[in-house]
């Protein structure tokens, strides 16, 4: 998705688009294009269609502790935490 002036980056940062806020349920069959912690969270499973896979990059590197205010900027399918709280955002309008 491209930022194609200041009003659509405006609309994305203030969250006007869908979002999940998740804990331990473990979400399958999304299409997430940032996903934020806003309080300290443990990511258990994830799965991303854009990361590379190669030597030292491997999407279980994620499966760790992220501090709150972290942001991954990612198009996550699917993601479960241990522990914490985390929002998800959706490319849809509603």
């Amino acid at each position: 998705m491209a930022i194609e002036n200041v009003q659509q980056l405006l609309t994305e940062q203030l969250g006007k688009n869908r979002c999940d806020v998740i804990s331990t349920t473990a979400m399958i069959d999304k299409d997430y294009y940032a996903v934020f912690f806003p309080v300290e969270s443990v990511v258990s499973d994830i799965t991303a269609s854009n990361v590379q896979t190669g030597t030292g990059s491997d999407i279980t590197n994620l499966h760790t502790t992220f501090a709150a205010g972290t942001t991954l900027f990612l198009n996550v399918t699917r993601i479960q935490l241990s522990s914490g709280v985390a929002i998800c955002y959706y490319d849809q309008v509603i």
